[in-house]
Formats: structure tokens, C-alpha cells, sequence
């Protein structure tokens, strides 16, 4: 019963916020409708109201990134989350994705509440169903999240050599440096072109060349880019850049094909270990099966 009545309040509560923003259902305040014309009205904003979802909002974000960071830290996740949602451009920041993750946790919460109530299950499976929901819901949120990282930077790391012949190539024929950024941002079509992109606006906001390629660095977290960057960063002191920037891109490369064999290698290696055991399983019943006839004809004698 208590359980139904929790359900209905916060059933409650998320319909009043929601039609709360709604014009035809929430009736403007006396403020409001006064507000237009008195001096400089019109480029004030309204007060909130006690019950808003400005205000709800207000309240559940700090609320919402203290216990996701918590949790990540619990699960072996210590990377930022500014910088994850930074690296994959999401078009989220840090309080609205705590804020999402916090919102499918309550959902999956009502919903176990719910099934709990029609299926009637023991009271261990019950509390494990009302406690497991809403934290799977909210590491499954955290999970897609890393493996975007993941997936993000091993991505970038495949596309860097090609990336950096084409910088080399542009530096030699004249290009400065960020010009030679700016068209290979501007004409690719992957993971490295869309963080170049990023860099020259960083530049065009005011940024260096050199500190916008070193913040790429810091958020993007692949090692051939920070060999790189320091390389970049000579652009004012070396005469022949292109000479040094095409044989970094040989050298990762060559790094990118070494990784790739050791990869194969231990594929190959993984695939002996099912034949061994299918190999073994007979080898041992073979052996024990005159092993055992010997022992009985020994306790026999």
C-alpha cells in the first residue's frame, strides 16, 4: 500500500512539472501579466515559481552530479565526465546528463515498484529488484558513455597517421600552421577532422595554435597525439616542419602496425584454447577409463 502511494505521488509531482511549463494549463501569474509594462520589463525574466521545473531543476542537479560521481568512482570509472562528454561532442554538459541519468533511475525505480506490486515476489528478490533497477539503469547510461570514449579514441588513433601526412604535406608545400589545420578540418569527414574543427575555433576564439593543439591533446588522451603536439609546436622554430611532421607520421605508423600484429598474435593464440580443451576432455576419459579397470582388478586381487 505504501509502495502504491509513493507511486502516485511522484506520478503526481512529474505531471504538475510537466504541465506546469505548459501555456494553456498554467495560468500566468499577476507578475507576469504586469511585467511588459513597467521599465524594462521586457528584458526581464519572470521569478520561477515555488514549484517549476526551473526550480525542480535548480534542486536536483547538484544533487544529481554529486551521487553520479560517486557511483562512477564506486565502478572503477575515474575519468572525468566533462572531459568524456568533451571528446565524444555531446551535445550534453555534466548536470544535464547527471540530471538524465537520475531521471531513468527514478523511472526504472516506478516501474520495479510496479512489477514488485503485480508479481508479489519474496521480499529479498523484491528490495533486490527496487535496488538493482534504478543503479542498472543509471551504470548502463555510464557505460555507453565509456564505450563511446573508447571507441572515440580508437578511432582517432587509426586516422592520426593519415592526418598527419596530410598536415606534413600542406606544411611542406607553404601552409602555416593554422592554415594546414583549418583545411584538413574543413574537407575531412572523421573523428580527427571534427576535433580540428573544434581546435580552429578554439584559435578563432582567441586561443593559440599551439595551447588550442595541447587542449586537444589533454581531452582527446592518445599517445601518438601528445608525440605529436610538441612536434607542432615548433611551427615558429623549425624551418623544416614538414620534414619532422611526416617522419612522426611514419613513426606512428609503424607504432599502429606493431599494435595490430600483437593483436593478431594473441587472437591466433585464443584460438588454440578451445581446441586444446576439446583435444584434452577425450585425452583424460581415454586414460581414465583403463586407469579405473587397473585399480578395480588391483582391490580385487
Amino acid at each position: 500500500m505504501r509502495l502504491v502511494v509513493l507511486s502516485g505521488l511522484l506520478l503526481w509531482a512529474g505531471l504538475a512539472l510537466l504541465l506546469s511549463e505548459t501555456r494553456w494549463f498554467s495560468r500566468p501569474s499577476l507578475v507576469e501579466r504586469l511585467l511588459p509594462y513597467t521599465p524594462g520589463g521586457m528584458a526581464r525574466r519572470p521569478h520561477a515559481g515555488v514549484l517549476s521545473a526551473e526550480s525542480f531543476r535548480d534542486i536536483v542537479a547538484p544533487v544529481a552530479r554529486s551521487v553520479g560521481e560517486r557511483l562512477a568512482r564506486l565502478v572503477g570509472v575515474n575519468e572525468e565526465l566533462a572531459v568524456r562528454l568533451e571528446r565524444v561532442h555531446s551535445p550534453f554538459d555534466v548536470t544535464a546528463f547527471r540530471t538524465r541519468q537520475l531521471g531513468w533511475a527514478v523511472v526504472s525505480l516506478c516501474g520495479a515498484a510496479l512489477l514488485s506490486l503485480a508479481a508479489r515476489p519474496p521480499p529479498a528478490i523484491a528490495l533486490l529488484l527496487l535496488v538493482g533497477a534504478p543503479v542498472l539503469a543509471f551504470l548502463t547510461l555510464e557505460q555507453r558513455l565509456s564505450s563511446a570514449s573508447e571507441a572515440w579514441k580508437r578511432r582517432l588513433a587509426l586516422e592520426l597517421p593519415v592526418v598527419t601526412e596530410q598536415l606534413a604535406m600542406l606544411l611542406a608545400a607553404g601552409f602555416s600552421l593554422g592554415a594546414a589545420l583549418n583545411r584538413v578540418g574543413a574537407r575531412g569527414r572523421g573523428n580527427c577532422a571534427r576535433d580540428l574543427a573544434r581546435v580552429c575555433g578554439r584559435i578563432r576564439q582567441g586561443l593559440s595554435e599551439v595551447d588550442a593543439l595541447r587542449e586537444w591533446a589533454a581531452v582527446a588522451d592518445v599517445e601518438a597525439l601528445d608525440r605529436l603536439v610538441p612536434i607542432l609546436a615548433l611551427n615558429r622554430e623549425a624551418s623544416d616542419l614538414g620534414r619532422l611532421v611526416s617522419d612522426e607520421a611514419r613513426s606512428i605508423r609503424r607504432d599502429l602496425q606493431r599494435t595490430l600484429i600483437e593483436t593478431v598474435e594473441r587472437r591466433a593464440q585464443q584460438v588454440w584454447i578451445p581446441v586444446t580443451v576439446a583435444a584434452l576432455v577425450p585425452g583424460v576419459l581415454f586414460m581414465a577409463v583403463p586407469f579405473i579397470e587397473a585399480l578395480r582388478v588391483f582391490s580385487a586381487q
